[in-house]
């Protein structure tokens, strides 16, 4: 095999992210078990989801003879970060598409900065350009731009994506009732549900985007990509978006800060921060069954 691919298997040969259970007072209340599913421990620099949703996108770029990886993200992108890393660590070109004007974002934060470091090929677009990130002749026109490349969509989720998710779940069977997990494109959730078993685990969704319920049809459509129908029995919870993506309200802060000095983990504002007020909020609301186990993923 080539080096890269050498690479890439010993990345797939991790082990599974730990499950670590916590005492939190709001949850025990209510005689529920929370369990923390470390995913932001899969890899230092491809954290939980991230390394799930692209494993087989670059196995199959490398199963092709290699070239340039192209995708898109937000200025503030996990996604684009984890991209260029896994393209310096396999050898691979990474291009990413970012959504904002070029002079705004300079000088570049600390996740751009980083990809850029990891040498990703950073081209920005305006908001209207790249809302035609799926348009044919606007992908023709960054294909003129830098030559062919394999395509890997926002937030990385594909069917591939969702296929590299399935895992996940598996993971989970036997120790949890219930898997709560944040929500940006569905990828993840798409194979997690698939994971589980139907018979006796469910997974609720919280969407970190205001109006997040269009992610229902798109994780429908990714899992008939992937498994050419529905799977598992899953849901979504709109309603701790706090205000849309990136948001962060000083109940949102305050929140985040309490868990982490409770538990000794701060989540992020971004995505596991919300999706954790989520599950503190439905159990205060008795949604969960006394002794019902949930496992909140923390996926970076």
């Amino acid at each position: 095999m080539r080096p890269t691919a050498d690479l890439l298997a010993a990345l797939e040969e991790r082990p599974p992210s730990p499950l670590q259970g916590v005492h939190d007072d709001a949850l025990t209340r209510r005689g529920v078990r929370l369990l923390l599913k470390r995913d932001d421990l899969v890899h230092p620099d491809l954290p939980g989801n991230k390394w799930r949703k692209l494993r087989l996108n670059l196995a199959a770029v490398l199963e092709s003879g290699g070239g340039a990886l192209l995708t898109f993200g937000g200025a503030y992108s996990n996604h684009l970060r984890a991209t260029a890393a896994a393209g310096r660590m396999l050898g691979l070109d990474t291009i990413g598409v970012v959504r904002g004007d070029e002079l705004a974002s300079r000088p570049l934060n600390a996740s751009l900065a980083r990809a850029a470091d990891d040498g990703m090929r950073l081209h920005f677009v305006t908001r209207a350009d790249y809302r035609r990130k799926t348009d044919p002749a606007f992908l023709a026109g960054l294909e003129k731009r830098f030559g062919d490349f394999h395509l890997v969509p926002e937030g990385g989720s594909n069917a591939l994506a969702v296929l590299g998710c399935v895992d996940l779940g598996r993971e989970l069977r036997g120790h949890a009732d219930v898997v709560a997990v944040a929500c940006g494109t569905g990828g993840t959730l798409a194979g997690l549900a698939a994971g589980l078993d139907p018979a006796d685990q469910r997974v609720i969704g919280f969407p970190v985007l205001k109006g997040g319920g269009f992610l229902a049809d798109d994780i429908a459509r990714l899992q008939t990509e992937a498994f050419g129908g529905p799977r598992g029995d899953w849901s979504l919870d709109t309603r701790f978006h706090c205000g849309g993506y990136a948001r962060v309200p000083p109940r949102l802060r305050s929140f985040a800060e309490e868990f982490g000095q409770q538990h000794g983990l701060t989540p992020d504002l971004t995505y596991v921060a919300k999706m954790l007020l989520g599950v503190r909020t439905l159990a205060e609301e008795g949604a969960f069954a006394p002794g019902t186990r949930v496992a909140a993923v923390i996926t970076g």
